[in-house]
């Protein structure tokens, strides 16, 4: 299936993030395969945006405009999908409205996605279920119990 595809392509990069900033890799993971579609929707692969990140104020970076309309939401656009993993990670660990998710291991994932939606996210009110829903099918939680030996200078 495309999100099986997708998980085997990126799990290396979400336990990358985990190892750096404590996110669960499943929560990266279930949230890059909802946001994006598998990878397919046209704000992935137009602007490498996996997670939905939207423009704040103090975005300096380049910019996407769904249909390329300006009335439409301003999203981020980045250059990778790693460009997009990294700013994802940065965008909940430089947000104080995020900050207590960090007090939940990196394997409760279950807290992860309540915690992510209580504190708005995404807008739907099932989005915790939704996460939950995905990890749960694609085994994703496996991920936040790997590490990745970078030590030979390979992902």
């Amino acid at each position: 299936t495309a999100a099986e595809k997708y998980i085997a392509k990126y799990h290396q990069l979400a336990i990358l993030e985990m190892e750096s900033t404590g996110i669960a890799a499943s929560i990266t993971l279930a949230q890059a395969l909802h946001e994006s579609a598998n990878g397919t929707s046209q704000l992935a692969v137009k602007a490498n945006n996996h997670f939905g990140v939207r423009c704040s104020s103090n975005w300096a970076g380049k910019r996407f405009y769904r249909n390329g309309n300006k009335r439409n939401r301003c999203f981020r656009k980045y250059n990778t999908v790693e460009e997009a993993y990294k700013d994802r990670s940065s965008f909940l660990t430089n947000n104080k409205k995020y900050s207590f998710l960090f007090k939940y291991g990196k394997q409760d994932y279950i807290h992860w996605a309540k915690g992510l939606q209580r504190s708005g996210y995404a807008s739907s009110r099932t989005y915790a279920k939704q996460l939950i829903s995905t990890i749960q099918r694609y085994n994703l939680q496996q991920y936040d119990k790997m590490s990745i030996d970078t030590s030979n200078g390979d992902l």
